[in-house]
């Protein structure tokens, strides 16, 4: 699909903390076009990464879904939706999970994707084909982003954004085309 041709119908929805998940999107949406949207809590996470990592090990570990701030009002003019988060406990993000257990999804199809500290995206595609039965869930693409506890953040740029603006490219191909 070429990058002018805006695609009716596509959302481009991303959960990000270090920006390469935000940039992963754009590299997405610059090859399919749509409307590109920022998942946002009502209540931010902590900026510090140790605070951050005991919340969301809680919880996950309870079930709880934090509250959007992100409203997407007109879902039913989305058949397509593109939905990309960071790999954190090895899951889903609580964020993420929120956004397809509020939203009917039901004959849409949903395409996940996912940046990582290296470690892959855990169990989070499965999760997304969990939480949308009744969706068409396409092969997701996962790519290494940075590794915030080892204090590398923001890496989608130079050579890695060329590497992932071309396996996007091959990735959109072979799913969509």
């Amino acid at each position: 699909m070429e990058p002018d041709q805006e695609k009716e119908g596509t959302l481009i929805l991303f959960l990000t903390r270090t920006e390469n998940t935000e940039a992963l999107a754009k590299i997405i949406h610059d090859q399919v076009g749509g409307t590109l949207v920022e998942l946002e809590l009502e209540n931010p996470y902590p900026e510090d990464y140790q605070s951050i990592v005991e919340q969301v090990d809680l919880e996950n570990e309870t079930g709880f879904l934090p509250a959007l701030k992100t409203r997407v009002d007109s879902m039913e003019n989305y058949a397509t939706v593109f939905v990309g988060f960071p790999t954190w406990d090895m899951q889903l993000p609580p964020p993420m999970k929120s956004f397809l257990n509020h939203y009917n999804l039901s004959g849409k199809t949903i395409i996940p994707f996912n940046t990582n500290g290296g470690y892959g995206v855990g169990s989070g595609f499965e999760t997304v084909k969990e939480l949308c039965p009744n969706s068409t869930v396409l092969e997701g693409y996962s790519t290494t982003g940075g590794s915030e506890r080892d204090g590398i953040l923001f890496v989608m740029e130079g050579e890695k954004r060329e590497q992932t603006e071309a396996e996007v490219k091959e990735w959109l191909q072979k799913i969509i085309n």
